[in-house]
């Protein structure tokens, strides 16, 4: 991290603290600023200070308000990916994205041999071996570590109840159709810049397939050693 603001470097630094000084007095939670609790308090109240001037919607925090109005209003993708079509709105998403290329996994489990392109993913991998069973299905109350989970749960379990859309593509079934829509975009759009894969010639022209493709080249060993018998994948 660097930064010309001597403020923002002191505002980074706590990020790597543990000290939690403020605590919220609705609930155990607590936090390193007073102005993450004062967001924090606002998701109890209700209260949703920052108000969109193009629509009704309105939220807790100005950057939650900035990034509705990028992804709703302004559609402004300033980051655009080098290697594809990609284009981001926000910085974080287009480094996650990159790594999808480079195949670089910078969070590592420290207790198994998992790694993950991004933090929240390895977030959501920690409650594995913790067992924290945090997402709850509205319908019979039972409890899972992933919210992937508790969604195939309710497909599986609830079809009835919860609507299904079936993605035309590929065996991809959603609850709800702004997911599908999602899926859609991200996995089966056509992209005019084939992504080409690393490790052979092949290039896609649509991501799915193209990860399709990556899972081939899954723990295959192409790195040899050129004096003994050892192989390894990377």
């Amino acid at each position: 991290f660097t930064t010309v603001k001597l403020s923002s470097l002191r505002r980074h630094l706590k990020t790597h603290s543990d000290e939690k000084r403020h605590v919220c007095h609705l609930c155990p939670k607590a936090f390193r600023t007073a102005t993450l609790l004062h967001n924090h308090v606002n998701t109890h109240t209700g209260n949703k200070p920052h108000k969109c001037s193009e629509c009704d919607t309105a939220f807790v925090t100005r950057g939650e308000l900035s990034r509705h109005r990028k992804y709703k209003h302004t559609l402004e993708k300033p980051f655009k990916c080098t290697i594809c079509e990609y284009s981001s709105v926000e910085a974080s998403k287009m480094r996650r994205h990159v790594r999808s290329h480079t195949g670089e996994r910078p969070y590592p489990c420290d207790q198994c041999s998992y790694a993950s392109k991004d933090a929240y993913k390895l977030k959501r991998h920690m409650l594995t071996h913790t067992g924290e069973k945090r997402y709850e299905c509205y319908v019979c109350q039972a409890r899972f570590t992933q919210s992937g989970t508790m969604k195939i749960h309710m497909l599986q379990k609830h079809g009835e109840n919860v609507p299904k859309h079936q993605c035309p593509h590929c065996s991809t079934v959603l609850s709800r159709k702004s997911d599908l829509g999602v899926h859609l975009r991200n996995l089966h759009s056509y992209m005019e810049e084939a992504v080409k894969c690393r490790d052979c010639e092949a290039a896609f022209h649509e991501r799915y397939a193209f990860l399709q493709h990556r899972k081939t080249h899954r723990n295959e060993k192409r790195f040899k050693c050129a004096q003994c018998s050892c192989t390894c994948s990377q």
